[in-house]
């Protein structure tokens, strides 16, 4: 349910991973930081900023589920933060091959047609997990997986479990999230 400035309300289960959040920003002493949690179930983003609701976007998660294991195209859950950021200044659509732009433009799908791979557009957050064995170490390692959120062609698909491990944003809203959160961020993944 979006509230009057189009920010989709939290469920009880985001409430609980804002309060483990702050309370991790508190004993870091970086109370002010921006955050992030992933509501796979409702396949929403939210972005917090001093503590306090900021935006919501729209996400897709895996197609299949979620889970950590290498291989398993699945989007895994738990703590990670952003370990590092691609595609600062490149057009909207912009493919990338290996985290580098490869000079072509995907064609934007605003329908929800699934499209033949999985390309990788606009902008990247590559996510590091923080715990270990849930989403950091061998055979689970989000990092290692290539866990991102990023742009996609597939737009139609948003708001529908439609990746292959990553988290899927529209365009447009992957650089308004990019340009307003540091390599550091804090991103809870939550079911």
């Amino acid at each position: 349910m979006a509230n009057a400035q189009g920010i989709n309300s939290p469920s009880a289960a985001v409430s609980a991973a804002q309060v483990k959040i702050e309370h991790l920003l508190v004993t870091s002493h970086a109370d002010d930081a921006p955050f992030i949690i992933i509501d796979a179930k409702n396949q929403t983003l939210y972005l917090f900023e001093q503590k306090q609701l900021k935006q919501s976007f729209p996400v897709s998660t895996s197609a299949i589920g979620m889970g950590n294991a290498a291989g398993s195209n699945r989007t895994p859950l738990g703590l990670h933060k952003i370990a590092e950021k691609f595609g600062d200044g490149e057009p909207i659509g912009m493919i990338f091959k290996a985290r580098k732009p490869s000079g072509a433009l995907a064609s934007i799908q605003k329908r929800p047609i699934k499209g033949d791979g999985d390309d990788v557009t606009t902008r990247i957050m590559w996510l590091q997990g923080l715990e270990p064995g849930v989403n950091a170490g061998e055979g689970i390692d989000s990092h290692a997986r290539y866990i991102y959120i990023h742009g996609t062609p597939e737009e139609g698909l948003i708001g529908t479990p439609e990746s292959h491990g990553c988290i899927r944003m529209n365009n447009s809203q992957v650089i308004e999230l990019f340009n307003q959160v540091p390599v550091g961020t804090l991103v809870d993944i939550i079911n």
